[in-house]
């Protein structure tokens, strides 16, 4: 009998929190989606560290360095270490796109090309 009116008071406490952390984060959600309605972009909180532009029409060494994640004048075994790591999550051959492939590969060479 004990352990069941432990048990509910949990599920209580649990459902109490719940719904402070609901009826807390609404207003926000709320804001947001107002924010968005009128602006017509959404909010990224969480995502300042990435490029939010899409690709120049020819590659110039600031795209190629936010590319890569390296700055342009970063040394040739950088390159080589950013170009592979990226490679590797978005190889064509592992469900990765060949466009952003070939524009990760653009960058590496355009970088390469640059220092010599």
């Amino acid at each position: 009998m004990s352990s069941s009116l432990i048990a509910a008071g949990i599920g209580l406490a649990a459902l109490g929190f719940g719904a402070r952390y609901i009826a807390r984060t609404m207003p926000k959600i709320a804001k947001d989606a107002e924010m968005a309605m009128k602006t017509g972009k959404l909010p990224v909180a969480g995502m300042n560290a990435y490029y939010k532009g899409g690709f120049d029409a020819k590659m110039s060494k600031r795209e190629a360095g936010l590319i890569l994640g390296v700055s342009p004048s970063a040394s040739p075994k950088r390159v080589k270490d950013a170009h592979k790591r990226i490679m590797l999550l978005n190889h064509p051959d592992r469900g990765g796109s060949p466009y952003l492939a070939a524009k990760i590969n653009e960058a590496k060479d355009y970088i390469d090309n640059s220092k010599t």
